[in-house]
């Protein structure tokens, strides 16, 4: 059997990922992600182009009713900020920790709600491309999985296609063909996930968490969604503009951060 070398396989290439979120979490095993990311079998999984072209969207908006119990909207509202928020994760960390973005393209997303503990399940497909600057060590290998662009801005430019136009924007389309919730809200999750994932790995990410999330929201146009204020020792914290509508739940919940409390 021919030895795979670091880096030449999804894994490998991802491995900056799945350090920082061992770091954050301080397990692999994790309550919306494959374990290490990649699925090495695919059997049960379904692709999110199942969520985007509308086909599954009962199936999660029914788990979502299932788990929450509150209106269509509101269940459809944390349905969202929970698929966005693990989606997203595994793409900024990428940025944030190595400059290594994984394109998530819909069919190169693998889905599943077999595990009732939590909402669904997201993992990559061993074919996911990751997006790197030339001076990554990857960018030499000229390894088909390898997208070398040109610098940093190119670089946002490409996850942002990716995450957001290719696979969120579409995703909040085909739900919003099944329920009434607005897109403001629904992308002020995605700002708050990504804020808040930075924040929460904010000791194992280089340079400054502040910058890195207004960095990364400012390429998504999503900046104006969220605030970041000091907490109650000075520390950054997230103040949402929009909320998730999780205080309309028949067991209400009011998030840190969360504009009913602000307001």
């Amino acid at each position: 059997m021919t030895a795979v070398l670091p880096g030449q396989d999804l894994a490998g290439r991802l491995a900056p990922v799945t350090a920082t979120l061992r770091a954050m979490f301080g397990t692999d095993v994790l309550p919306g992600l494959a374990p290490g990311l990649v699925v090495a079998d695919e059997g049960g999984w379904s692709p999110a182009t199942t969520l985007v072209d509308g086909s599954r969207m009962p199936d999660f908006l029914r788990a979502a009713a299932r788990r929450w119990g509150g209106t269509p909207h509101a269940c459809a509202a944390l349905a969202w900020k929970a698929y966005s928020y693990w989606t997203a994760l595994p793409v900024v960390l990428g940025w944030a920790s190595a400059r290594r973005v994984p394109l998530l393209d819909p069919a190169d997303v693998l889905i599943h709600f077999e595990d009732h503990r939590q909402l669904l399940t997201m993992g990559l497909r061993r074919s996911t491309a990751v997006a790197v600057l030339p001076g990554d060590p990857l960018a030499l290998t000229c390894q088909p999985g390898v997208r070398v662009v040109a610098d940093e801005a190119e670089l946002l430019r490409v996850l942002r296609a990716s995450l957001l136009d290719a696979h969120l924007a579409p995703m909040i389309a085909a739900l919003q063909a099944e329920v009434r919730v607005g897109a403001r809200t629904l992308l002020g999750s995605v700002a708050s996930g990504i804020a808040q994932g930075i924040l929460r790995a904010a000791d194992v990410l280089p340079g400054s968490s502040v910058h890195t999330v207004d960095t990364l929201l400012d390429a998504l146009d999503l900046a104006d969604l969220v605030e970041l204020v000091p907490g109650r020792t000075g520390e950054p914290t997230v103040q949402r503009r929009t909320c998730c509508l999780a205080f309309t739940l028949p067991s209400p919940k009011i998030c840190q951060g969360c504009c009913v409390r602000s307001a």
